[in-house]
Formats: C-alpha cells, structure tokens, sequence
C-alpha cells in the first residue's frame, strides 16, 4: 500500500508542476529516518506515455509504464528493468509555407510578391462635343456614356478596355459659301453621285447646322502618379494619365432642307446688323437660326474618302485618345472618378464641314472631346484579394516592416529575483531568492495547499485534507486505499473526473458531464495577435494544436479562453477587441479539430491585467490565454459598443504565414 501512495504522489507532483520531459528520484522516509523505497520517474507532457522505475530496499526494481489508450482509459504494463524503454511521441501538425511570402517575410527573399488584386469594371456618362470648323450649338452640346474593364498590371501602370457612344449638336454663327463648292458632288461607293450642297453657295449662303452620332472602343493604358505615398498607408485620391488606341464609326447628318423638302433662303437676315465678334451677337445669331430651321437633319454629310469600311456602308477610323483624370475612392468595393478624353484621327468630317468659311480653310482634323464622370465597381472577393493595385501603396509593406521593428519590445534579460524566469514574463518578480518556481516565475507549491514547497514540511500532502501552517495534512484516521481508490484518484490528476456531488452545485466551468476541469495548474500557451487586429496568426497554430490535444485526451476538461490587449485605445474598445480575439481562438478550435463549443468559456479582460513590468509592452499583451477552467470561471456575453479590430481575412486573401527566424510574424496591414 505504502508502494502504490509513493507511485501516486509522484505521479500527481510530476504532472502538475513539470512541462518538460523530466527525470527525478524521491525516496519515502521511515518515520525511523530509514528509506523505504526509492522511486524514480520518467514524465512528460510532451509524450503518451509515462515511465516509474521503482527501486525496492532490496536492491530489486519493478518498471512500469502509464499511457493513454485510445478509448481514454489508464492500463499498466510491466517491463523488465532491463528493457529498453522508447517514449512514443505525440503527432504534432508541423506548420510549412515555402511560399513567395513565407520566403520574404522569413528573411530569405529579398523582394515581397505581388498580390492578388480583382478587376475594374465601371460605367461613365458626361458631356461629348466636336472640335472642329463649326461652333457647338448650346453650352451642354451632347452627351455620352460607355463602360470599361480595367485589370492593374503593376503599382502604377494598368490596362483599360473602353467602349464609348456619343451624340452632340453643332451650329456655326457664320456663313458657308464658296467653300462649299468644292465639295458638291460626292460619289458613293455604290457608284451613285450624291450632290449635299446643291443649292448652296455664294449666291445662297448656308450656316452649318448638324448632328453627330459615334460609337468607338479603344484599348488604353492608365499611368497613376498618386499612389506612391511617404506619409499615409492608403491614398483616397489617384491622379492618372491615359494614352489608348481604338477605332471608331460616326454618322453626322446636316440639316440643309425646310420641311417642304427645299433649300432655305435668305439665311443671311438672321445675322443682319449683328456683332458676330462678340459673345452676346452670335448668341443672338444662333437663336434667329432656331427658329428658321427645323433641326429634322435629314441629309447625310460627306465622310472620308477611301476610309476603312464595312459593306461599302460604314466608316471605320483609326484613332487615337488620351486624357487625363482623377479617382476618389468610396471604400474598397466603389471608386469615382473625373476624367476628360479626346479623340483624334486623319478625319475632318465629325461635324460635316471641311471649311469652316471662304476665309478658313485650314486642313485640321476634327477633334473629340468626353468630359465625364466614371463610376469603379472591384470585382472578386475582397477577404481573399487585394483592391487594384493602382490604390495601394507599394512603399507599405517596407514601412510596415520598419514600424514592427520599432514596436518590438526590446529584449531585456533581467531577472531580479534570481529564479531563472526574466521579468518581460515573470508573472511573480520578487519571489524568495533561492526558492523553486515553474515556469510563469511562481513558487512552486506542487501540493497546491497553499503552502510554498520552500516552507511546506509535507510537500506532497495527501489531496483533499486540511493543513497546518506547516504545510503538513491534518489526518484524523489513516485513510485505507485499495487499488480501486489508487485509480480514481490518478484518473483525477488526468481530467478523467469522478466528481463529488458538492463540487457541482455552482455550474461555473463545468464539462459536459458535469465534472470541473481538473489539473487547475497546467500551464497552456498563449496566443498573441498584431495590432488592431484579431484573427489568428499561422505561426501559433503548434500552439492551439497542443490545445486541442489536450482537450481530445482529456474529453471532460474544460478549458477558459481569456483576451486582451494593450493600452492604446479607449477602455470600451479593447473590452470588445479582446472579446472578438478570444472567440476567434474558440472558432478556430471548434472548427478545425471538431471540439463542441460548450466546453470552452469565454472571458476577456480588455487592457487590464497586462504581463510585463511595463504597460508598454503591446506585443505580449495583444493575447490570448488558455487555462482549466476554474469554479468561478464563466461565459462571458459581448460587452456593448460599436465593433473594434479588424482581420486581413476581411479585405485579402492572406497567404499563410510561418514563424520567423526571429519567433515573431510579419503580418502586414496593407492585404498580405
């Protein structure tokens, strides 16, 4: 009996207080002061199995090795003493990018990849007129309106696909005579001879009155000059340039007969006794021309001979377009933007004329001009793609870079307290010089009886007893263990549960059979996250692993999720930042590892209880912490206000990251 105690309560210490494979030996004194027996053991949490090599005063020894089965149950195995023993290692999901990114955030390329962005489509519509030899006929001449496709090739430079379609009204306060006559008969590609002007001349002058129709479509490259930025990650406004190629077809109709189907007389008196060098007078010109003509635009007017045609019928021209704009962005799904293009070819009939008057006979070519507004729509799915690449910076991934090297908390080895733990994580920094610790930099009290192993007298005090001052367990009758009582109580230490009736009357913590996790000092990882930000970084994923392993061999524990953040931003904010960080890392371990949600309690804590001598230590605290849960332990709802944090899930395909050579992550803000 004495035998199996000593097993147990070594078995027990080991387990709550040690994270790492360990070897020890503990002998059981005699209240004479004689040893009994001599226990070593073999304990790890990184493994399945446990190895207890006892030593009988006899000299002889018994070996035994504890592991898991897969049904969860606790069977011995005795080997000889001689055997050799292997300890099986855990499976453990090995976390690998050989990635583009994975390369140059790990250091090892030295330029960062280009993202995945969406396509541009967008529509537009504004104000279209003509160039040329006669005058628009109102300040707002015609319109037009098209669409696009854009795709960014780089930062600055993108391609655009443009159809366009256009109509516009002309009317020239001067008169045409004999420079009209040049251009009378026109003969068709059908052989037919079509005479436009007859009736018109010196003797009859005419004021051109006309109407153009066009549709064109072009490829064009767009040149940002505005999203190279020093001082801000985004630019809202992008100033750009366009140069394109296309072609286009047009048909432009003069009206050159009455409704009687006859040439108009006597147009001259229309511009009797008017100024026609001021503005007021050739207003006045052009409304006594309204009113003679009917603007029914009946006649055809010549277009360029021996143009590109389809069936003889329509005209094809080569042109040219460029322009200038700018964008305004609305958010990452609408852009708008002000832009005007000009059209140009070898063509000098867009509006009918090829002489303005007598007088002006120029040979230039018909020019024209689309002031209009574009409306941008980002296609694709923006939680796995970047917006166009012509709307991010490309300087921010290295200010990025350069910004987390200042936030890097500096790296300060003190340890004040001499117990092996530096104070960046000493959770206890003036412990008792010379005293035991665990990891967290706490004394060690592997009883849990609230008596420090330095000053406790019964270190490994039989669970569930009172004690002294001393640390010595207060036994009124020695208690008689059988076998069974042995395997209940090490089934406790395991988290397989037996509970007592008592210990479930507050409900706090519970798993779902109604037992309190136990193990209450295991110390599970934590999870740290980048700023403003709370989905879950790839390089914790070992972590969270660990986690759900531990829950999987241990079906009846259950495990608090506690979040925080640092110090900046207001109390309310951080209160729901760290609320969102924790239910990101329950989601996490729910959805990947099938683990049922009531088994984990959520909790958070905002900028309170930061680790570290310093509030200033964001990164640490930008966290999340793992425990057993504890009876006091409870679900905590969504604290009140607006949402807070972000996740580059929402706006990019993020590629996976990798742990650093340096143990941090890189992420960036900027749709890495």
């Amino acid at each position: 009996m004495s035998k199996l105690l000593s097993i147990l309560l070594i078995f027990c210490s080991a387990t709550l207080n040690l994270k790492s494979q360990t070897n020890d030996t503990i002998s059981t004194i005699k209240s004479d002061g004689s040893i009994d027996t001599v226990v070593q053991f073999k304990i790890s949490r990184d493994y399945k199995d446990t190895i207890i090599v006892t030593t009988n005063p006899d000299g002889s020894t018994d070996t035994t090795e504890i592991f898991e089965l897969p049904d969860n149950k606790i069977d011995t195995i005795p080997v000889k003493s001689d055997e050799a023993i292997s300890a099986k290692p855990m499976d453990t999901a090995i976390v690998k990018d050989n990635s583009e990114l994975a390369l140059w955030k790990s250091g090892k390329s030295k330029y960062s990849p280009k993202p995945k962005h969406v396509w541009e489509i967008g529509a537009h519509s504004g104000v279209f007129l003509i160039d040329g030899d006669v005058d628009q006929r109102h300040l707002v001449p015609g319109l037009g309106y098209g669409l696009h496709v854009r795709r960014a090739i780089h930062y600055v430079y993108s391609i655009r696909f443009d159809a366009f379609y256009g109509y516009t009204y002309g009317c020239d306060p001067q008169p045409s005579s004999s420079g009209l006559l040049p251009e009378q008969t026109y003969r068709e590609p059908n052989g037919i001879d079509r005479d436009v002007f007859r009736g018109y001349g010196p003797q009859n002058v005419w004021f051109a009155n006309y109407k153009t129709t066009m549709f064109q479509a072009s490829v064009q490259g767009v040149l940002n000059i505005g999203n190279i930025l020093f001082h801000k990650p985004n630019n809202k406004w992008n100033w750009y340039l366009v140069v394109g190629v296309g072609g286009y077809h047009h048909k432009t109709m003069l009206n050159l007969r009455d409704p009687g189907n006859n040439v108009y007389q006597n147009l001259l008196n229309a511009s009797n006794g008017i100024d026609f060098n001021t503005r007021k007078g050739r207003r006045e010109i052009k409304s006594n021309l309204d009113n003679i003509y009917d603007n029914t635009y009946e006649t055809e007017s010549y277009v360029k001979r021996g143009i590109f045609r389809f069936n003889d019928k329509t005209n094809i021209h080569l042109a040219f377009n460029g322009g200038v704009g700018i964008a305004r962005k609305i958010n990452k799904r609408f852009n708008i933007a002000l832009e005007h293009l000009l059209y140009t070819s070898d063509n000098d009939y867009l509006d009918g004329i090829h002489w303005r008057t007598d007088l002006d006979q120029t040979n230039n070519n018909d020019v024209a001009h689309y002031t209009h507004l574009r409306l941008g729509i980002n296609l694709g799915n923006l939680k796995k793609r970047t917006e166009p690449l012509y709307w991010l910076n490309p300087l921010d991934a290295i200010f990025q870079d350069l910004a987390d090297l200042k936030q890097r908390p500096i790296y300060d080895p003190k340890d004040s307290d001499q117990d092996g733990v530096i104070d960046l994580i000493d959770q206890e920094p003036d412990s008792q010089i010379g005293v035991s610790v665990d990891t967290r930099g706490i004394t060690l009290d592997s009883d849990t009886d609230g008596v420090p192993d330095h000053k406790d007298q019964e270190p490994f005090s039989p669970p569930g007893y009172q004690v002294n001052d001393k640390g010595v367990a207060q036994i009124p009758v020695k208690p008689q263990l059988n076998e069974d009582d042995v395997n209940k109580l090490i089934d406790q230490k395991l988290g397989i549960s037996h509970p007592h009736p008592d210990s479930i009357k507050g409900g706090s913590g519970l798993g779902p059979n109604g037992a309190f996790g136990s193990l209450l000092n295991w110390f599970l990882p934590m999870i740290h996250f980048n700023l403003d930000e709370y989905c879950i970084k790839s390089q914790y994923y070992t972590q969270l692993h660990h986690v759900a392993t531990v829950m999987k061999t241990h079906p009846n524990l259950v495990i608090t999720a506690l979040g925080h953040t640092d110090i900046r931003a207001n109390n309310n904010y951080n209160n729901v930042l760290s609320y969102n960080r924790a239910k990101s890392a329950i989601d996490y371990l729910v959805s990947k590892y099938n683990l049922p949600r009531n088994r984990f309690l959520l909790m958070y804590g905002g900028e309170d209880n930061p680790l570290g001598p310093s509030p200033n230590n964001h990164f640490i605290n930008r966290r999340v912490e793992f425990r057993v849960a504890e009876p006091g332990d409870k679900e905590m709802n969504r604290p009140e206000g607006p949402e807070a944090g972000d996740c580059h899930k929402k706006r990019v395909r993020k590629a996976p990251s990798i742990q650093t050579d340096d143990g941090t992550d890189k992420d960036k803000k900027s749709g890495y």
